[in-house]
């Protein structure tokens, strides 16, 4: 998100969370000192999220506590090392991994006890979304107990589909370029209708 009255709007909707990307590479990028303005205005009930991408952890922490945001989602190749630091500052730490048919996710152990949530997004060439799904059948090769956000290329009409995963572990959907009508932009009711089928 980074449209003042785009996140008015979505979070009429009351989600969980509201994502905002630290990453100058993304069209989505809210750049280098964003007011603060549009994040004081999410309601306190709705956790903030900022995504990183490698970047250097003192940084991450330094945004996280100026913007008050609740949490690092993490798309890079940070360590487990890593992730621990920016979890005792007192963040919220969701690690990020791309998801293809051949993911080890033996590779998520030495996460586990460092990180807050999983999250798996689709495998693409560079970090961030694809607008593509994966394969969610791989995902009952996940046996950790940490619960994970399923992400990439989710739409409207993916609903059912994640209901009938069933999944025990799957904590979140993560939605995103499924629901805009152009980059940070969001259709409102579009997502107002998925979180409440959701959510039913």
């Amino acid at each position: 998100m980074r449209e003042p009255g785009n996140i008015d709007a979505i979070c009429s909707s009351m989600p969980d969370y509201l994502g905002f990307i630290f990453y100058p590479k993304s069209k989505r990028f809210v750049g280098e000192n964003p007011d603060k303005i549009i994040f004081d205005r999410v309601p306190p009930s709705i956790q903030k999220v900022g995504v990183f991408v490698n970047e250097e952890p003192k940084k991450v922490i330094e945004i996280c506590h100026s913007y008050k945001l609740a949490v690092a989602q993490l798309h890079g190749q940070e360590s487990p090392e890593y992730c621990q630091k920016i979890k005792d500052s007192g963040v919220k730490v969701f690690k990020a991994f791309s998801i293809d048919e051949n993911f080890d996710f033996k590779l998520l152990n030495k996460y586990e006890d460092m990180i807050d949530y999983f999250l798996f997004d689709t495998k693409g060439k560079l970090p961030g979304g694809t607008g593509e799904k994966f394969n969610w059948q791989v995902l009952n090769q996940y046996k950790l107990n940490t619960p994970f956000f399923l992400s990439g290329g989710i739409g409207p009409k993916d609903c059912e589909y994640i209901i009938s995963l069933g999944s025990r572990a799957l904590f979140a959907v993560d939605i995103n370029s499924g629901f805009e009508t152009q980059p940070t932009i969001k259709e409102p009711n579009k997502v107002a209708d998925f979180i409440q089928k959701i959510r039913n």
